[in-house]
């Protein structure tokens, strides 16, 4: 079902037409790929303190130092924690542009570029692409949910894949759209060359190992959507995570990988089961303010929320540090 689109990729991806002819001639040959292998934090959207919700790319670029001195593999630029649906799509590629400037060219820069409309994320996929973004990374269209079939799922993201001179990455996250990239879905659009990855963050093992089976034969790679869930995702196959914890302790997530790439199963098992709690409490329990929080006290900047988001509560606050304190990372 891809064949002809091939064709179109090959026309807008120069740095992988050679290949994609290749493959349309029916000559041996290996596509490019993108290698996800390792930790992303989806990195925070930092705003000015003076309650003007401005942009603090002074902030950015302090954050990405700290972060600098731990083996991320690179960054989510706009996911989920980014409060891209805040931002304006002029925010959301100037955010991408000074993440590039600011990190070196072996450091993966990942653009979230999903928009409700398929026009729109074509449109902002290109204009991510030129910002200097290495790879785009899609979450479902949800507003709609009983319209967001396998096939219409199937058809918004090779319409993206089709036109982006990058690679593409699916986001299903259905803790914040209500909607879940089925396993078929992610099956049928792993076929296409430009389609690289997946970040599944529902938390479902059996899912994940289902994808990494189904899609063995592709170029095509499955990340973790948390650290609470890193340690079995990558026992089943997945090559890394893209996890909010690692805005705050990207060391230890890191960490976590390196220890079950060198075999050390026992000591990663005790370190996923300390990550557990922390990694809760920013995520579906605090949520965004809850991150920003952990992150002011750990050494980085988050600042505040833009509205209609609230800043976390004093007493939030005080039971988010206990969290840390409890599993040992003060």
């Amino acid at each position: 079902m891809f064949a002809a689109r091939r064709l179109v990729i090959a026309a807008h991806a120069q740095h992988k037409s050679f290949n994609f002819l290749l493959k349309k001639l029916h000559v041996s040959a290996p596509l490019s790929k993108l290698d996800l292998n390792g930790v992303y934090p989806p990195i925070s959207t930092p705003f000015t303190s003076d309650g003007k919700e401005q942009m603090d790319f002074d902030k950015l670029e302090s954050n990405l130092n700290v972060y600098s001195k731990s083996p991320l593999r690179g960054y989510l630029v706009q996911g989920s924690n980014g409060e891209y649906v805040y931002l304006s799509p002029e925010e959301r590629v100037e955010m991408v542009r000074r993440v590039r400037r600011a990190v070196p060219a072996d450091r993966l820069v990942l653009a979230g570029s999903g928009c409700e409309a398929t026009g729109d994320t074509v449109r902002l996929t290109a204009q991510m692409a030129e910002a200097g973004a290495d790879a785009v990374v899609v979450v479902t269209p949800c507003y709609y949910k009983s319209g967001m079939t396998d096939a219409a799922m199937v058809a918004h993201y090779t319409a993206v894949a089709d036109a982006s001179s990058v690679p593409v990455v699916l986001y299903s996250v259905p803790a914040n759209t209500g909607v879940d990239l089925s396993a078929a879905a992610v099956a049928r659009l792993a076929q296409h060359p430009n389609i690289v990855g997946i970040k599944d963050s529902a938390g479902d093992i059996s899912k994940l190992a289902l994808m990494v089976h189904q899609t063995k034969g592709e170029n095509f790679q499955v990340l973790a959507g948390s650290a609470s869930f890193l340690l079995p995702a990558l026992l089943v196959g997945c090559v890394g995570g893209i996890c909010a914890l690692a805005n705050v302790l990207p060391a230890e997530v890191c960490q976590l990988q390196a220890l079950f790439e060198a075999g050390r199963l026992e000591e990663a098992a005790a370190l996923q089961r300390r990550l557990v709690a922390p990694n809760a409490a920013v995520t579906r329990q605090l949520g965004v303010p809850g991150l920003k929080a952990a992150m002011d006290d750990h050494g980085l900047y988050g600042g505040p929320v833009r509205a209609p988001l609230l800043p976390l509560p004093d007493a939030e606050r005080q039971r988010l540090r206990q969290v840390f304190a409890d599993a040992g990372f003060q």
